[in-house]
């Protein structure tokens, strides 16, 4: 097994286990957590390769199902023990982030050699699917809340591509590329980092337009 290979799975398994948690805040039943670890597990890359026009990854191989669904078995009889689960949902997501930037990235890569689309890929990879496990579950979108979450995924897709065209071995690559994505991730949840939010000014009235 590859290195991009095991982080793959890694990939799948960490956001896998968000989506299983989403499900044990709701309550659901076991349907429901294979349903949520499914769809948050394969989500991001799904649509990657959707957009890139290759066969979805987990068709072509069904292990990563089987990954989601043995995640999903593991957090339905031990979410309970966790004291904050939205806490730990938000870490893991964070994890699952910036081992998707990174592996999104690579695949946009060495699909169609471009550095913009291998950027554009890192990011669906990484934000997709914890944006269908929020919609699903109901739970307030990371996408939308105030600390910065897609910056993340832009800067450690952004990362991989610069350091494989500067020619740095493939592990390295992927460590640097990882490593930013989390500490900026990372960041937003301990520290709140956030952009200036959009302060609207009122209209001007009828009268004062020339």
């Amino acid at each position: 097994m590859t290195l991009f290979q095991l982080l793959d799975y890694a990939s799948v398994a960490v956001f896998a286990a968000s989506g299983a948690l989403a499900a044990s805040r709701k309550q659901l039943d076991i349907i429901g957590f294979l349903f949520l670890a499914g769809v948050t597990g394969t989500g991001g890359g799904t649509l990657r390769d959707l957009v890139l026009g290759v066969p979805v990854f987990w068709v072509i191989n069904p292990d990563y199902v089987l990954v989601c669904s043995a995640v999903a078995m593991i957090v339905y009889f031990t979410a309970h023990l966790v004291e904050s689960r939205y806490k730990l949902l938000l870490w893991l997501d964070a994890i699952g982030l910036a081992l998707f930037s990174t592996i999104g990235a690579a695949k946009g890569l060495e699909i169609s050699g471009s550095p913009t689309i291998a950027i554009i890929s890192g990011v669906l990879t990484a934000t997709f699917g914890g944006i269908l496990r929020d919609l699903l579950a109901h739970e307030p979108s990371v996408l939308l809340r105030p600390e910065v979450y897609v910056t993340a995924a832009l800067v450690g897709a952004a990362v991989f591509t610069l350091t494989d065209f500067a020619n740095f071995p493939p592990v390295v690559d992927a460590a640097i590329a990882m490593a930013a994505a989390f500490i900026i991730r990372g960041g937003a949840l301990k520290f709140g980092w956030a952009f200036p939010l959009y302060k609207p000014r009122p209209g001007r009235k009828p009268e004062d337009i020339i």
